[in-house]
Parts: C-alpha cells; sequence; structure tokens
C-alpha cells in the first residue's frame, strides 16, 4: 500500500508542476480583464475542441456514469450516451455561429453580457449575473468530488484534499485567466483522451471471451439490463426519462457560460466549425466510458460493490473496482490521478467564467448603477479585472467551507443549481440567435417560467401531483418539464413577433 502511495504522490505531483508552468504560461497572455475573460481570439481550434471536451465531460462522466448504467442496462446508456450526446451536439452546433457573431459584433465578454447587449438591457444582464452565482453549486459538487477522489488516492484527510484542490486550482487561474484554463485544458484533455482509449480497449476483449457470450452473460443476470425501456430500472424506466430526458437535458446544459463562450475564443466561423468537428469526436468518446458499466457486470463481483462499513451497495464504486479488476495497481493508479485531472479541467473554467461574470456583469453594474456616473470602457474593465481576483478568492473561500460539512446528496445539489440557471438562459439564447426581432418582455417571461418549474416541481412536485409517474426528485427531470413548457413559448411567441407585420398584412387582405 505505501508503494502506491509513492506512486500516486509522485504522478500527482509531476501533475501539478506540469499543469503550474501552463499556468504561468496563460500568466505571461494575459494583461486586461479581455484577455483573464475570453482571450485574444488568437487559439487554436485544436486546443479550443480539446478544452471544451475536457471541460463539459467532469469527472461525473468518468465515474458516476458507469454506476447508472450497471444499475439500469442499456436504457441507462441511451439516456447517457446517445441521448446526452445528440442534444448536446445539436444545441452547441445551432448556437455556437450567431453567439460569436453577435457577440462580436457587441464586443461582449461573458454570457450575461452578451444577453444583455443582444437584448439593448443592463437590466437583463444584471438578472444573468445573478443567476450565475447557482454555479456555485456545482463548484461545490466538483471541489467535494476531488476530495474524495483525492483522499483514497493519496491517503490523506478531507481538509488537505479541499485546501490542495481550491489553492493549486484557483491559483493558476488567478494568474492566468481563460489562457491558464485553455492551456491546461490541453494537458487535462490529451490524459483523459488516452485513459479513455486504454479503459474502452479493455472491455473490448469481453466481446470475445465472455461466457457464453458477451450479452448472455448481462441477460442472465436481469434480462431488462439490454432492455430499449428497463421498466424495472431506478431512474431510467420509461420513455420520457430515457429518450426525453436526456436530449433535453443534453441540449440545455450548453446554455452554461464555460461551455458556450467558448465560440468567443476564435475569430471566424471557420475556426468554430473546425473546434466543433474535434469536440464532437472527443465527446462521444468520453461519453462511452460509461459502458463500463456493462464491463463491471461481467467482471466485478458483485460483493465488491458493497460498502465495507455499511454493506449496502453502492454504485459509485462501479468505475473504481472495475479498474482494480482491470488493470495493476500502478496503471488504476495512473488512471485515477487522471480522474482528477478530469475534475479539475471543469473547475477551472467554472472559476473562469463565475469570477468573470459576477465582476462584469454584476459588481461593474452595480457600481454603475450606485456610482453615480456612467464607467467608461477602460474603467469598467480595470474595475472587472480586479474585482475577478477578488471573487475566485471568496469562492475558493467558499466552496471550503461547505465542503467541510457537504450536503448529503452531493450530486443532486450541484444539479439542481446548475439547471435552474441553464433554464433560464435556454430561452433567450435561443430566441436570440434564431430570430432578428425579439421582444425581450417575451424571453424574460419564459426565462422565469423554465427556472420556476424546474424549482418548483423538485421541492413540492410530489404534493403538487401525488399521482403522477415522474420522479420529481430526479433534478433531470423537471429540468425537462422546464424546458417544454417554457421554451416553445419563447420560439413561438418569438416567431409572431418578428412576422407580425407580415401577419398584420395577411390579416388585412383577408378581412378585405
Amino acid at each position: 500500500m505505501e508503494v502506491v502511495y509513492v506512486l500516486a504522490w509522485t504522478l500527482f505531483i509531476l501533475y501539478l508542476l506540469g499543469t503550474s508552468y501552463l499556468g504561468w504560461l496563460g500568466h505571461k497572455k494575459t494583461g486586461d480583464f479581455s484577455s483573464f475573460a475570453i482571450g485574444k481570439g488568437d487559439m487554436s481550434p485544436i486546443v479550443v475542441g480539446v478544452t471544451l471536451a475536457a471541460a463539459t465531460a467532469s469527472a461525473a462522466t468518468f465515474i458516476i456514469n458507469p454506476g447508472f448504467i450497471y444499475v439500469d442496462g442499456f436504457s441507462a446508456w441511451i439516456h447517457i450516451v446517445l441521448g446526452t450526446f445528440s442534444g448536446f451536439t445539436i444545441m452547441l452546433y445551432l448556437l455556437s455561429f450567431r453567439f460569436r457573431q453577435i457577440g462580436e459584433e457587441a464586443g461582449a465578454l461573458t454570457l450575461p453580457d452578451w444577453i444583455g447587449k443582444r437584448y439593448g438591457s443592463t437590466n437583463f444582464s444584471l438578472y444573468f449575473s445573478i443567476l450565475n452565482l447557482l454555479s456555485f453549486a456545482f463548484i461545490v459538487l466538483l471541489v467535494g468530488g476531488i476530495s474524495i477522489v483525492m483522499q483514497k488516492l493519496l491517503g490523506i484527510g478531507n481538509v488537505p484534499a479541499l485546501l490542495i484542490t481550491l489553492i493549486f486550482v484557483t491559483g493558476y487561474v488567478f494568474i492566468g485567466g481563460t489562457y491558464a484554463h485553455v492551456f491546461t485544458n490541453m494537458l487535462q484533455g490529451s490524459l483523459m483522451i488516452i485513459v479513455t482509449v486504454v479503459v474502452l480497449i479493455s472491455g473490448v476483449k469481453l466481446f470475445f471471451t465472455a461466457e457464453p457470450s458477451f450479452f448472455g452473460a448481462i441477460l442472465a443476470q436481469d434480462t431488462n439490463l439490454l432492455s430499449w425501456v428497463n421498466t424495472g430500472g431506478k431512474l431510467f424506466n420509461n420513455f420520457f426519462s430515457i429518450y426525453i430526458a436526456g436530449f433535453v437535458v443534453g441540449a440545455s446544459v450548453v446554455c452554461q457560460p464555460h461551455i458556450l463562450t467558448k465560440a468567443l475564443y476564435v475569430k471566424s466561423d471557420k475556426a468554430v466549425k473546425q473546434y466543433l468537428a474535434i469536440f464532437t469526436g472527443i465527446f462521444i468518446l468520453f461519453l462511452l466510458l460509461g459502458s463500463v458499466g456493462f464491463f463491471a457486470r461481467i467482471t466485478v463481483p458483485v460483493e465488491q460493490l458493497n460498502d465495507p462499513t455499511t454493506g449496502a451497495f453502492r454504485q459509485d464504486l462501479v468505475m473504481t473496482m472495475y479498474l482494480v479488476n482491470a488493470f495493476p495497481s500502478w496503471v488504476t493508479t495512473l488512471i485515477f490521478v487522471v480522474l482528477l485531472a478530469a475534475a479539475m479541467s471543469t473547475l477551472d473554467g467554472l472559476l473562469v467564467s463565475i469570477s468573470t461574470i459576477t465582476a462584469n456583469d454584476l459588481i461593474a453594474n452595480l457600481i454603475e448603477r450606485f456610482g453615480g456616473h456612467q464607467l467608461t470602457k477602460e474603467e469598467k474593465m480595470k474595475i472587472s479585472f480586479k474585482a475577478s481576483h477578488i471573487i475566485l478568492v471568496v469562492i475558493a473561500v467558499l466552496a471550503f467551507l461547505v465542503n467541510l460539512n457537504p450536503p448529503k446528496l452531493l450530486g443532486i445539489f450541484g444539479q439542481v443549481g446548475v439547471y435552474g440557471m441553464v433554464l433560464a438562459a435556454v430561452p433567450p439564447l435561443l430566441a436570440g440567435v434564431l430570430f432578428k426581432k425579439v421582444s425581450i418582455k417575451l424571453v424574460w417571461i419564459t426565462s422565469i417560467i423554465g427556472m420556476g418549474t424546474h424549482f418548483i416541481l423538485y421541492l413540492y412536485g410530489s404534493n403538487i401531483f401525488p399521482n403522477s409517474t415522474l420522479t420529481f426528485a430526479n433534478p433531470g427531470v423537471t429540468a425537462t418539464l422546464g424546458v417544454l413548457i417554457s421554451l416553445p413559448i419563447a420560439l413561438v411567441g418569438g416567431w409572431v413577433f418578428q412576422n407580425k407585420e407580415f401577419l398584420t398584412k395577411e390579416k388585412k387582405e383577408m378581412s378585405s
């Protein structure tokens, strides 16, 4: 065991040194708030594509998803792999090109800044800058998850793990901003690609060695595991939760600030097309890691998935125990260092977005509103640059304090907050790129409807609809309902508003 800890510490320190160097390179390219927030538009599409994939595929993709597929089988695989992939990529392609064009014309630096300038409303920008604080819930989730993995990997307690995580990641973001985020994600993403390929290859041999066959061995345990709809599943047990929720939630999470603003890192539609193509290939590769849930069904004895203390089944151990059974201990140790890198690659993107948005769209706007005068562009940039660094430190301290006694359902805590934020953003973003003329009242209302539906149903859905078969305790279900209620209103209303002159003319001609 001591040898394993020595190897883990050695690899982890090498990772820290390499990432710190890349953070320093980012610092050398960061001179003002604009470069801190989105860079200078000089980034390679390859780098942006890998960065986006790394920032999108957090540790949940590597550790949590295989557990869901282990439990619910093919229906969970459809939701997590096909549903998420198709929804995410379609929405990303739909939004990215116009988002970049409008953002470049308006000089937008953040997502709330883009929305505020698109609709000509500082109040709308301020509204989204406040909602963006909900992403703190996801930061808490990531920091807590990193701490859990780090404790097991390095043999340390929760407090040292939290301190290492927050000081290190906040440190390189503090000095290098977006460039540090991109440079470090290039390293982290490359490591994640290698590990993903190695793990998937390890499972391919099961198609040739499993007895009586790969699918036969799974069916022998439970025939529902390979059903299109696993009626006996825990979370993915009906058409809505499998096919509709997977696609809708996958599409909605594109509207997170640290994902969509990648379009502002480049200067042309050609570059956007290139980095999206690179992202697409890497993203499906990462999502396919969920297939480890099937591999574990064949290779991992079920008793290894029981909590050693309580004896209760723990689906979050599926990936861990598969790696332990499939690889030598040194390979497993290497893989877990990469899993830490995967979580940090998402965390640093969130830290960049929450600090820049809070500084530029909340603090600077409030100073203008209550300071008695309109700030010049230079004054606003200087204030935002300083404020973003202070906010980074504040966020790190708060995340540390919350994770000293974290919420019991850490994953649900993170999902509820993030889904609320993205549901508010979906109507104004889609309407903003699809229509030239949009009623700001319409997008205000639909934004609030989407977010409100999600929170109300999550908190009170089972009481309001006691006979419903929908699982309101699942944030993905309530988020999907929020989108399905708010988005059609925004799109139909947006089309009517844009074509009201034509419709009025047609009405007059028909009446005459």
